[in-house]
């Protein structure tokens, strides 16, 4: 005769939001810091993650002292935290990207790189900003299935995603070596053929490794590659609008310091659990 195993009817029955349980909101919420109290000296830079929007949040940033800025914005965000549920129009969209973009510019060092992560519909747009403020040198492209804008009728299905690399100036670290304007050191017979083009077939469109991937997360794999390709260890990496904290866990595990802005404080509060538990 068989013995029935009687499994719980919830995994967590104290889990006040998804992922958070009442010993997590009771642990964070305490420790939550806000970008409007935040105050940064090139001397005094702060790490973790800020409850707020990432334009007031990169404003806090003192002048060239971040090292990496790995972005990914947000398609469809809101006019402001007390208009959620009322995304921008176009025009104003436009002009938000352009702001933070010039606030990401002060912020970061004259060595600075930042790769934006966007999809195909704003890629123009974004090659377009960045080169008012950056010295674009080049669109990586990766495998992306996992990526929501399919055209409608349904013609050729979108697999991909844009990365625009830019720096601040043509003088720039790239794997371990000065980039100048002139000249690159890298060693011809040193980068395989693999993973140092533009072309990123090889980044698998899911989730690898230990870290458990939530929605916004991109994968490990990517992250790891754009750090270990433009920042050292101890350097500043920036994500503006950090989500549930995926590029902050992947910092931390290489040895990086990392700030990030989120405004959704249940989110705030995911991040700060996954970058505390790394």
């Amino acid at each position: 005769m068989s013995i029935e195993k009687n499994e719980p009817l919830f995994t967590n029955p104290l889990e006040a939001v998804r992922g958070l349980s009442i010993n997590d909101l009771n642990k964070y919420l305490p420790a939550l810091h806000k970008v409007s109290d935040l105050k940064m000296t090139a001397e005094q830079m702060k790490d973790g993650v800020f409850l707020g929007l990432g334009l007031e949040g990169l404003k806090c940033i003192p002048d060239n002292t971040i090292d990496l800025i790995v972005v990914d914005p947000p398609e469809s965000p809101w006019r402001s935290t007390a208009q959620r549920g009322n995304p921008m129009t176009i025009q104003e969209y436009f002009q938000w990207n352009e702001l933070w973009l010039k606030e990401s510019a002060r912020v970061l060092k004259p060595t600075g790189a930042i790769y934006l992560i966007c999809g195909w519909q704003y890629s123009g747009m974004y090659h377009s900003l960045l080169s008012n403020d950056f010295q674009i040198q080049t669109r990586i492209t990766w495998r992306n299935a996992t990526r929501k804008d399919q055209p409608k009728p349904m013609t050729w299905i979108n697999r991909s995603s844009d990365i625009w690399f830019a720096t601040k100036t043509n003088e720039f670290m790239f794997n371990q070596e000065a980039v100048t304007n002139t000249e690159n050191q890298m060693k011809p017979d040193g980068p395989t053929e693999l993973g140092m083009t533009n072309l990123w077939g090889d980044i698998m469109d899911i989730q690898l490794g230990a870290t458990v991937q939530m929605e916004g997360d991109k994968p490990e794999q990517l992250i790891q590659r754009i750090l270990n390709a433009s920042s050292f260890k101890l350097n500043w990496v920036l994500d503006p609008f950090t989500r549930s904290g995926g590029t902050g866990v992947i910092a931390k595990k290489m040895g990086r310091r990392f700030i990030g802005f989120e405004s959704d404080q249940d989110r705030l509060l995911m991040a700060m659990k996954r970058i505390d538990n790394e």
